[in-house]
């Protein structure tokens, strides 16, 4: 593995924070071949206005999901699928007001019972956050119960009914909803790339280290320059 080249028109550098641990990743041309618009699908985890909002139930995470640029960077991905064609799918955690379905069976999820913003089904805290666009070709897929937006969900159906072999996954937390993410698409066969400035989590510092000790082990590590690189390029006669 080396590292990755830059391409013309494309900024293609590491993290900073990640080099310095000396990381590698695959080079372009295994990135492009894995990002095949036609097998791929740019997957967004909880980012809804409830939870990385101006209003989020979760300040301090929705503080680091939009100052590290995290947010930013789920937008900047989403517009580009938009313009590829590259299959969006929005994971969106929620409950209903008399909470029947919902798990308490964890700390997390019995605190979250009691904080002042709730993920209430049909309210403005589910909504797909700002300055993330939602186009009519996206899908939403929304859970009730449990940490990964793949189990128990309609996601792994749609990724296979779409034809999906890569899953770029992007949002938050890097706490829990990611790396969940991450290990059920990969226990069910899918390739998982990782944008690393496209997830945040708290405190700041624990998401390299999750990435490098963690993710790294089991998905592609890649930037959002990285990514956009390899699905904005034009393709080879008789790739889409």
């Amino acid at each position: 593995m080396r590292r990755l080249p830059s391409p013309r028109n494309a900024r293609y550098s590491r993290p900073l924070r990640l080099r310095r641990q000396g990381d590698t990743v695959a080079s372009y041309e295994q990135l492009s071949e894995l990002l095949d618009p036609a097998t791929t699908v740019l997957l967004t985890v909880e980012c809804q206005q409830g939870v990385v909002g101006p209003d989020s139930a979760l300040p301090e995470l929705a503080k680091e999901a939009r100052s590290s640029g995290a947010l930013a960077n789920v937008a900047r991905l989403v517009a580009a699928a938009h313009e590829s064609g590259l299959q969006v799918i929005h994971a969106i955690a929620e409950r209903r007001p008399d909470g029947r379905g919902a798990g308490r069976n964890a700390r997390l999820f019995r605190a979250a019972e009691r904080l002042p913003v709730q993920q209430l089904s049909g309210t403005t805290a589910v909504r797909v956050a700002a300055p993330i666009e939602v186009a009519e070709q996206d899908l939403v897929v929304r859970r009730l119960h449990g940490l990964s937006p793949i189990t128990g969900t309609d996601v792994d159906a749609l990724l296979r009914n779409l034809g999906c072999r890569t899953l770029i996954v992007t949002g938050v937390s890097a706490n829990v909803a990611i790396p969940n993410t991450v290990f059920d698409a990969v226990n069910r066969g899918y390739t998982a790339v990782v944008p690393a400035d496209a997830i945040a989590g708290v405190p700041s510092d624990y998401t390299p280290v999750m990435i490098r000790n963690t993710l790294a082990l089991v998905a592609t590590i890649a930037t959002t320059d990285e990514v956009l690189a390899c699905v904005t390029r034009p393709r080879r006669a008789g790739r889409p």
